[in-house]
């Protein structure tokens, strides 16, 4: 796809979460169409999308369906069957490509291609049983165990602080007798996460970075801008610019980062889609995260990146999302709710942003 799309033309998005919703709400700024498809019936994309597809990732007459309908497709998280994108992009433009989403699925292939790159990481090594898991965390002193794939939101991990020979007995079997990877322990003193994307044509732009916190494994809150140092900054714009050319990427992209008491950066992980920790662009910026990634899977200029204000994102989890009739109250404060009528513990209904300042 060399020319911007017209208006009119139909975007397909892989996904009907929330992530796939702001999509859907982006691509209607410019005067697109969007076309939905996602297991759930209840999605909440499917609340703001112009067709929705309720059928599942690997369905054969869905998948005719979005190639037929659709000018360009993308994903809104990356737990979407490669085979899938793939199928798909023979047929029509899809971004981000398919090597970005396969690199991201498998978290051992994440970390051996960001090696490659040249971009460090923790130590990790791959746990295919209890005998391996033992070598690594006597080779770590402990470790985070991970499954490889379809972990999110601190879902398929558990922590190991020592090497004791007891603890892990049968871990491997309790993760579900899937590949897993064990990583080191890392003492960092800070979690920032970077919001970036790459153009068709090459061009490259960079938020600022924001300084996270989670809780149980969810991200809670980000704050803009991060306490980091000028040459952290740098390290972190230059390790998600070298992402981004590295994988020809086109659209936007997350990347967590551990930052050590010396400055130095390790990329955590990658998220090929427009990421949680930068809802807070909405708010404190005049192109959002979510019209950036339109922007550049449809072939248009990517937007200016520069913030306005200070500010600090909160997701509303579970029950939280009671709290928005107070929250409304508030000045300089945008809520976003993503239409999720269940609550449920754990379950992100909704995020705000607090601006704080200039």
């Amino acid at each position: 796809m060399s020319d911007p799309l017209p208006q009119g033309a139909t975007i397909g998005i892989l996904g009907g979460g929330q992530l796939g919703r702001m999509l859907a709400m982006a691509a209607a700024k410019f005067g697109y169409r969007t076309m939905v498809l996602d297991p759930a019936a209840d999605s909440p994309a499917a609340q703001v999308a112009n067709e929705f597809v309720h059928a599942a990732y690997d369905n054969t007459p869905a998948l005719r369906k979005l190639s037929e309908r659709c000018d360009v497709i993308t994903y809104e998280f990356e737990n979407v069957p490669v085979a899938t994108v793939a199928s798909l992009s023979e047929q029509l433009p899809v971004f981000p490509p398919p090597e970005a989403l396969e690199s991201a699925q498998d978290r051992l292939a994440e970390k051996i291609f960001l090696n490659s790159a040249g971009i460090s990481t923790a130590p990790f090594m791959s746990v295919d049983n209890d005998d391996d898991l033992a070598r690594g965390l006597a080779r770590f002193s402990g470790g985070v165990l991970k499954t490889r794939r379809m972990g999110y939101d601190g879902k398929g991990q558990r922590v190991f602080r020592s090497a004791d020979t007891t603890a892990h007995e049968g871990a491997f079997s309790q993760m579900g007798g899937v590949p897993l990877i064990l990583e080191a322990l890392v003492p960092f003193r800070r979690e920032v996460s970077i919001i970036a994307a790459r153009a068709a044509d090459g061009s490259i732009a960079v938020y600022d970075p924001a300084e996270n916190e989670h809780r149980d494994g969810v991200l809670y809150r980000s704050a803009v801008p991060a306490n980091i140092e000028t040459k952290t900054r740098t390290a972190v714009d230059q390790a998600a610019t070298d992402i981004l050319t590295s994988l020809h990427y086109v659209g936007v992209l997350g990347v967590e980062f551990f930052v050590l008491d010396s400055g130095k950066v390790l990329v955590n992980e990658i998220a090929p889609r427009v990421h949680n920790s930068g809802h807070w662009t909405e708010a404190a910026c005049t192109v959002s995260q979510f019209e950036q990634h339109i922007r550049a899977v449809a072939g248009l200029p990517l937007g200016d990146t520069n913030r306005h204000s200070d500010c600090v994102m909160e997701n509303l989890i579970g029950d939280e999302v009671l709290r928005a009739p107070d929250l409304l109250a508030e000045p300089d404060l945008m809520l976003h709710l993503y239409g999720k009528t269940d609550i449920r513990p754990g379950r992100k209904m909704g995020h705000f942003t607090r601006l704080t300042g200039n």
